[in-house]
């Protein structure tokens, strides 16, 4: 198996944004190598050869998704002008709600269960990373006095679960005008005790 190289070759990346397209289409439970490769204009063979095995085309495209979700989250980050914890929310939730990133969060949703169902294998660590990077994001998104606080590390815990909470409701009914409303119901919670406490 090649080593995996911090500079894939022009190859490699290709092939794996085909896989990537392939796979927001067709998920990642049942995924055959031959069709995929078929799909991709590509061979078993040759995808054996760049990503090692199935299990290590699974993590690159893992990997992949990741990268996605991290660029919406690289937006947010300006720790040194943080936006709030409660604008932050409402700009993350416009972008799960919108309809061209069902394809993305439906492979996230099975990503993140399989990582807990099969904790060995290639999804290790997903459903752990994906927490771990939210949290850091919506961190960066507060001021520093509440960032560092107990009460802000719960605000952003509550957050982040309200927030996950109703893309899994999304996902599963497509009811977005009653989660959108849910959502910017706990925002104005939030809001209120941010007015209730600098009162």
């Amino acid at each position: 198996m090649p080593p995996r190289t911090a500079n894939p070759s022009a190859r490699q990346t290709e092939l794996l944004e085909a896989a990537y397209e392939y796979v927001l289409v067709h998920g990642l439970t049942d995924l055959s190598l031959r069709p995929l490769a078929e799909a991709v204009g590509s061979s078993t063979r040759v995808l054996m050869f760049l990503f090692g095995n199935k299990d290590g085309l699974v993590r690159a495209l893992l990997e992949r998704a990741r990268a996605d979700e991290l660029v919406l989250l690289a937006g947010l980050r300006e720790p040194e002008r943080p936006v709030g914890l409660v604008d932050a929310a409402a700009q993350v939730w416009t972008w799960l709600a919108a309809d061209r990133h069902r394809p993305l969060l439906r492979l996230w949703a099975e990503a993140y269960a399989r990582s807990l169902v099969e904790p060995d294998g290639p999804w290790a660590g997903f459903a752990r990373n994906t927490v771990d990077d939210w949290l850091d994001v919506l961190a960066d998104c507060q001021p520093r006095a509440e960032r560092d606080s107990e009460e802000g590390a719960i605000r952003r815990t509550l957050t982040l679960a309200t927030l996950r909470g109703a893309l899994l409701d999304l996902l599963a009914t497509d009811d977005e005008s009653r989660l959108t409303a849910a959502v910017h119901r706990h925002l104005a919670l939030l809001r209120g005790a941010d007015r209730d406490s600098t009162s």
